[in-house]
């Protein structure tokens, strides 16, 4: 069998794929996965099990994954059920599967070992991390949703699950200034794709992870030629690069440039970027709302 699979989105190794796949590929063995789900605030998701390895993405805290495989090091390789991204990650940061019923809407909110804003904070969940609420309380006027597990965040940075907002490009903006970092799928440090799929999943979009998938999945492909035709919420892309158009000859996006979240003028960016190895816009596409 020829089939070529992208390592990204299909569990499937020389050596070990997924149950799914008897029949499709030839390989050593294939396995049923466990599901198990990130305890972690965050989960690094890389390509090959070595820490000096780059990151390809991140899993959030509540998010399901599919574990294939463990190793005596520490390594797991499964499939996160989010986006369906594939790699190699550590164990220690899974646990067993809850049902979530609130995500995280702020850019950031802080889990503490009980409801008190002045006890020692356990982790920095993102935007986007999925909780438990068992609970609520309140300490000193402010309110404190209480987790399965014990922790406290603070309520008012929760919503539920179906729980959406109307603009997808305002939640992109409310991320203005946050570093740039590869592979980064949180708001502490992100990518250009992630800020386009965080953004859109808190508009209940779903999205796939990088780029490239962007490009050829992502709603519609509009027009490319004439920028001033762009609209409010249209993508543009290059070569390993996508970027939301925000308005009339500007731009937002996370970038290696700035190595932040940051506006640009849009032809000032196609011309910049245009004489680095990223080269000419390749492709514009519009995200379908919600309703749509």
């Amino acid at each position: 069998m020829t089939t070529s699979f992208d390592r990204r989105l299909h569990p499937v190794r020389p050596d070990l794929a997924a149950r799914d796949y008897e029949g499709k590929v030839e390989t050593g063995r294939f396995v049923d996965g466990e599901v198990f789900q990130v305890t972690a605030d965050s989960l690094a998701i890389r390509p090959d099990p070595r820490p000096d390895c780059p990151i390809d993405t991140e899993a959030l805290c509540g998010e399901w994954i599919t574990v294939y495989e463990k190793t005596a090091e520490g390594w797991a390789w499964g499939q996160l059920d989010t986006d369906g991204y594939v790699g190699w990650f550590s164990s220690d940061g899974l646990g067993s599967v809850t049902a979530a019923t609130h995500r995280v809407r702020a850019l950031r909110t802080y889990r503490y070992p009980g409801p008190d804003l002045k006890f020692p904070p356990r982790d920095l969940l993102s935007m986007g991390a999925q909780v438990t609420v068992v609970g609520e309380t309140e300490t000193r006027g402010l309110n404190y949703a209480i987790l399965n597990d014990g922790s406290s965040v603070v309520a008012k940075h929760l919503v539920s699950l179906d729980d959406y907002d109307a603009d997808w490009v305002a939640v992109a903006e409310e991320m203005l200034g946050t570093p740039y970092l590869w592979g980064g799928r949180t708001t502490v440090g992100l990518d250009c794709s992630a800020l386009i799929q965080l953004a859109g999943q808190a508009s209940g979009l779903d999205i796939l992870r990088d780029s490239d998938m962007q490009e050829a999945e992502a709603g519609h492909e509009i027009p490319h030629d004439d920028p001033s035709a762009l609209q409010r919420g249209d993508l543009v892309f290059w070569k390993g690069h996508v970027a939301i158009v925000t308005g009339p000859n500007r731009l937002l996006h996370a970038n290696g440039f700035t190595m932040t979240v940051a506006y640009e003028d849009l032809d000032r960016a196609i011309s910049r970027i245009a004489a680095t190895e990223w080269g000419a816009v390749t492709k514009a596409r519009r995200l379908q709302r919600r309703s749509e």
